[in-house]
C-alpha cells in the first residue's frame, strides 16, 4: 500500500509518501511545496492544489492521510491552514483516494510514544524509523511523513483486530453466543 501523508499550510505544506509491506515502512518520496509569499491566498491553494495532484498522478497512492487543524491563539491562521486543508483533500477527492485525518497529538504518539513530543523528536523519529540518514530534511517534510507512518500504523492495527477477533473466534466456537 502507498500513503500520502501531508503536513498543511499556506507557507510551507510538506508531503511524504510511504510503502507499507506487511508492518514494514519505507519512504518512497518526501519534500515540501515552498509557497511564494507575494502570493494572494487564492494562488497559494492553487500551487497546493497542482502540486498535490501532480504528486498523486505519479506515485498513485491507495490511502491519504492528512493532519487535522491545529486550533492555537491566531484564528486567522487556523483558517488559512483549514484552507490549505480543504485544497489538500479536493486532490485527493478529485482522484479517488480515500482520506483520513489525524490530530497532531495521535500523530505524535503514534510516532513518537507520547502526544506532547516536540518536533525535534518526530523529526528524529521518522528518520530512525525510515531509515533516513543522509539527506537534510525540514520539519514540515518529516511532519508529513509522520503523518503517513500514523495512517500505516493505524491501517496495521485495524487489520490485525480483524484478525485477531476472527482467529478468537475460531479457537473458541463454543464461547460465541447466537
Amino acid at each position: 500500500m502507498i500513503i500520502l501523508g501531508i503536513d498543511p499550510g499556506t507557507i510551507i505544506t510538506g508531503y511524504g509518501v510511504i510503502k507499507q509491506n506487511f508492518s514494514a515502512c519505507r519512504r518512497i518520496s518526501s519534500g515540501s511545496i515552498k509557497l511564494p509569499a507575494q502570493n494572494s491566498l487564492p494562488q497559494k491553494l492553487e500551487i497546493i492544489y497542482d502540486q498535490l495532484d501532480r504528486l498523486i498522478k505519479t506515485y498513485k497512492p491507495n490511502e491519504f492521510a492528512i493532519e487535522t487543524a491545529f486550533y492555537g491563539k491566531n484564528v486567522q491562521s487556523a483558517m488559512k491552514i483549514g484552507y490549505a486543508r480543504g485544497v489538500s483533500i479536493l486532490a485527493a477527492a478529485h482522484n479517488n483516494i480515500p482520506t483520513s485525518e489525524y490530530s497532531p497529538r495521535e500523530i505524535k504518539k503514534s510516532v513518537v510514544g507520547k502526544g506532547a513530543a516536540s518536533k525535534q523528536q518526530v523529526f528524529y523519529m521518522v528518520r530512525n524509523l525510515l531509515d533516513i540518514s543522509t539527506e537534510k530534511m525540514k520539519f514540515d517534510e518529516t511532519d508529513a511523513l509522520a503523518v503517513a507512518l500514523c495512517h500505516a500504523y493505524r491501517m496495521t492495527n485495524r487489520k490485525q483486530r480483524k484478525k485477531d477477533w476472527r482467529s478468537f473466534i475460531e479457537a473458541n466456537p463454543e464461547r460465541v453466543i447466537e
